[in-house]
């Protein structure tokens, strides 16, 4: 008797790249996938949420960021930013500025260029490749602080893993993509996405928000047992 081969279930997930709550969701998903490993699969696409639509070109310093959009105080700032880089922390992922110093500033971007990127590498180059954008993406925003809002810089990421930036300039010229970008976000907000990250499963059951990984292992359990032919 042969083993049964694993379960595979698409997880769809609403993300911004500015978001370390989307990046500490992604670590703890990974460590709840990899305790169901041999018993649950996942097909992964990302979706477009833009945290900030309105932020101008010029981008934003994180801290007087937070401090402003959610009414805190510098060092109230700098305390949540200490309560991510701990959530992180136990994500095993990590928030911190990696690179060499002096350290340039912290800063929120516009991103949806970015999403356009990304929308891009999935109908291109597939699913697999639009995460390893993504996680590329993360890892410029938050440990190489690089300026991921401006368009040279995005096809220079994109050209770190292997994908052509002449063709990757393609992202920002279609304007199928932009569409694309902007129904990812109105199918947000037609299922009460209002925050992220947000993990639709097989297209119906909704994970808000960061979960700890039992969470994700539970809930792809219960949906596996549910939806088996």
């Amino acid at each position: 008797m042969t083993d049964a081969m694993p379960r595979k279930l698409s997880i769809d997930i609403w993300s911004d790249v500015m978001c370390p709550w989307c990046l500490v969701g992604w670590g703890n998903l990974q460590q709840g996938l990899a305790e169901l490993e041999g018993e649950i699969e996942a097909d992964i696409r990302w979706h477009a949420f833009e945290l900030n639509p309105d932020m101008p070109a010029e981008g934003e310093e994180r801290t007087a960021h937070i401090a402003r959009k959610y009414g805190r105080t510098i060092e109230e700032s700098k305390g949540v930013q200490g309560q991510m880089r701990m959530a992180a922390k136990a994500a095993k992922v990590s928030l911190d500025y990696e690179g060499e110093e002096p350290a340039p500033a912290a800063m929120m971007w516009n991103t949806f260029d970015a999403h356009r990127l990304l929308a891009w590498v999935h109908a291109k180059h597939g699913a697999e490749k639009q995460t390893e954008l993504k996680l590329a993406l993360f890892k410029a925003h938050f440990n190489d602080r690089r300026p991921i809002g401006e368009q040279d810089e995005l096809l220079a990421i994109a050209g770190e893993i292997g994908i052509d930036p002449a063709q990757a300039v393609e992202a920002f010229e279609d304007e199928a993509i932009a569409e694309r970008v902007r129904l990812d976000q109105f199918v947000a907000r037609e299922n009460n996405i209002m925050g992220v990250p947000a993990m639709v499963i097989e297209e119906k059951f909704m994970i808000p928000g960061a979960q700890p990984p039992e969470s994700y292992v539970n809930v792809l359990r219960r949906v596996a047992e549910r939806t088996a032919a």
